[in-house]
């Protein structure tokens, strides 16, 4: 009877200490919504701009590719023309080498100053990172700042809010680094779904929550903005992005 008492006092406080610490956040991605648009039509990049010597079209996907005689000058971007990232869902699989790294950018900025006469593709804002590694912390799917004062600003497994004041709270980490390498397809494609609706992002990987960022910095917090996908200067890489479909909401 003792033994049924003491239990009965645990399972109430461990309820409530992991409803209070963020358990109660879904985890699961959410179904995919109906009308997503098709953005990539997997045969040529029709409604996308970037640098012809390096994104070309390979078996139905988009393939940014540098060489040793054929380089990046600075970091570059494909930019889809045909729309803007406010309230979004963006669903797309990627896979690439191990090299050097890539990224989704979204809620950027067609930046028109410096090197615009050698690399007119440039961008600058939040970027969804891409690696193939499975080793926390240089994996995919971090948030970075591209062009920013923040850099690393949502790591994974982290719920994080900027607050008004411009301060860093991260409130939860919620996943391990033998999660993710679990989680993560090395030399493979993996799934990419980020939600973004308000100052609220999330960032998922193969069905699971990576991250959940809340924006609310006065200076840099960014509410529009275009899609690109990076391809980084320095080491000669490779990325493919495929499936790549989009809902936005009014």
């Amino acid at each position: 009877m003792k033994t049924l008492r003491l239990l009965a006092a645990i399972v109430p406080l461990f309820t409530l200490t992991a409803t209070a610490s963020g358990q109660d956040i879904d985890r699961q991605a959410p179904p995919e919504p109906e009308s997503m648009q098709s953005i990539f039509n997997g045969r040529d990049l029709s409604g996308w701009d970037g640098d012809p010597r390096l994104w070309s079209v390979k078996d139905g996907a988009i393939r940014g590719e540098t060489t040793q005689e054929n380089k990046a000058n600075g970091n570059t971007f494909l930019i889809w023309q045909e729309g803007q990232t406010k309230d979004f869902q963006l669903r797309l699989s990627f896979r690439c080498n191990a090299t050097n790294n890539s990224g989704i950018q979204y809620r950027s900025k067609h930046a028109t100053g410096g090197n615009r006469l050698s690399n007119k593709w440039i961008v600058r804002g939040y970027q969804h990172e891409i690696r193939n590694q499975n080793k926390l912390p240089d994996v995919a799917g971090f948030i970075y700042e591209e062009g920013g004062p923040r850099g690393r600003m949502c790591l994974i497994g982290q719920r994080v809010e900027w607050a008004v004041e411009g301060e860093k709270k991260v409130l939860e980490t919620f996943l391990t680094a033998e999660d993710y390498e679990r989680l993560f397809k090395l030399d493979d494609w993996n799934e990419v779904i980020i939600i973004a609706q308000g100052p609220h992002i999330r960032h998922y990987l193969n069905g699971q929550l990576i991250l959940d960022c809340t924006d609310n910095h006065p200076q840099h917090a960014k509410t529009t903005g275009i899609l690109a996908l990076q391809l980084h200067a320095g080491a000669p890489m490779w990325v493919e992005f495929k499936d790549i479909r989009i809902k936005v909401y009014e």
